[in-house]
């Protein structure tokens, strides 16, 4: 299974997962075959990329970090949040209540799953970004608490901080969130107004700590001064307020956004990882990035050894370095025997690119047609 950019289906290909949208509705159910209809009805539906079930994992199934219900019902909570349009700051957030049980819920399910890594890029549509990315954000700023020792009171303030993190955007008109080209000094002015708005918001409900409320604040703050709205650095920012800006920056450089498409999770990583003691506190990273998978599962790589082969899956704490299994030889023929590989333990091997979409559409069918 791996993910295709809508503009690079095919009639004949499988759906590999639920696509589904702020509501929780299903659009699209895991096993439809595609056809042009679906196809040009997903592209007027602005959803960027789905999953195909290719044939490449029959024997793998990959699992998100949470159960699917769990990251609807967050995703439809923090929309019913952030569709309710007030036009005054410090009232009472409907629906707030119910978040505070949403995000315990998350954290039972990430301490029964410590093991698992993101492995998985949400698929969201173009409209309803900002609700799956909030339920991301928390998700990732959780997992990296854990990865840190946070007792279970730290991770709840910091998982509700991270969920309605972008609640100021409430204020800041449609037009500029989605607009397709360069913001105006003037937009990204009114852009950059909505953490002092989400604090203005937050202010007055009981349900929102004062830690919860810093990090609505704080996470567009940078290690080095650059962020806003204070120019805060180094310690004066809060570290769960710098978890959530770092988690909020990998998030949303993975999504397909109007302006430009997404980069790949393993270009993601390295930005991050570059970032320590710039962007974010450097003790911060590594507990991040030990829950990443650069190269998730159904990845097809190419070796330094000229060998195709898909990503199967990564052991925690070894990002850069999954188990994969050998399609095609340096010749690009398929291999007679299949080989699975632990590149964790061969560092002689490594991945030196990946595929882009047409590589692996091609090579794909070569496979298919060789196993028949």
């Amino acid at each position: 299974m791996r993910r295709v950019r809508v503009t690079e289906l095919k009639p004949g290909m499988k759906v590999g997962r639920p696509i589904r949208n702020s509501d929780g509705v299903v659009l699209l159910n895991a096993g439809v075959i595609l056809n042009e209809k679906y196809i040009n009805r997903l592209r007027l539906l602005n959803i960027p990329s789905l999953y195909i079930d290719d044939g490449f994992l029959p024997d793998i199934e990959i699992h998100d970090v949470i159960p699917e219900e769990t990251r609807v019902k967050a995703i439809t909570q923090v929309k019913a949040i952030l569709s309710q349009h007030t036009k005054s700051l410090g009232g009472t957030v409907r629906g707030s209540e119910k978040i505070y049980t949403t995000v315990n819920e998350i954290i039972d399910q990430l301490l029964n799953n410590t093991r698992l890594l993101v492995n998985l890029v949400d698929i969201r549509t173009m409209d309803d970004y900002v609700f799956a990315h909030s339920v991301n954000v928390c998700v990732l700023a959780l997992m990296t608490g854990i990865a840190l020792g946070y007792e279970r009171a730290k991770l709840f303030h910091l998982g509700m901080g991270a969920l309605l993190h972008d609640i100021g955007k409430i204020f800041v008109p449609k037009e500029i969130l989605d607009k397709p080209g360069k913001l105006t000094v003037e937009e990204y002015e009114i852009v950059k107004s909505h953490p002092d708005f989400g604090l203005q918001i937050l202010k007055n409900n009981p349900v929102v700590s004062s830690l919860s409320r810093l990090v609505v604040h704080q996470h567009h703050e940078r290690f080095g001064g650059q962020g806003y709205p204070k120019g805060l650095r180094d310690t004066e920012i809060h570290e769960f307020a710098q978890i959530t800006g770092m988690v909020d920056m990998y998030d949303a450089l993975t999504a397909d956004r109007v302006y430009r498409k997404a980069f790949p999770p393993y270009e993601a990583y390295e930005m991050i990882s570059g970032a320590g003691d710039y962007l974010f506190s450097y003790h911060l990273i590594e507990p991040f990035l030990s829950n990443i998978a650069a190269y998730p599962a159904g990845t097809i790589v190419e070796l330094n050894t000229g060998e195709t082969a898909v990503v199967l899956c990564t052991s925690k704490g070894s990002s850069l370095y999954p188990r994969v299994r050998i399609l095609f030889d340096s010749q690009k023929e398929p291999v007679s025997v299949v080989t699975e590989l632990e590149l964790l333990d061969y560092r002689n091997i490594v991945i030196q690119r990946v595929l882009d979409e047409p590589e692996c559409t091609d090579l794909t069918q070569d496979f298919s047609n060789s196993s028949l």
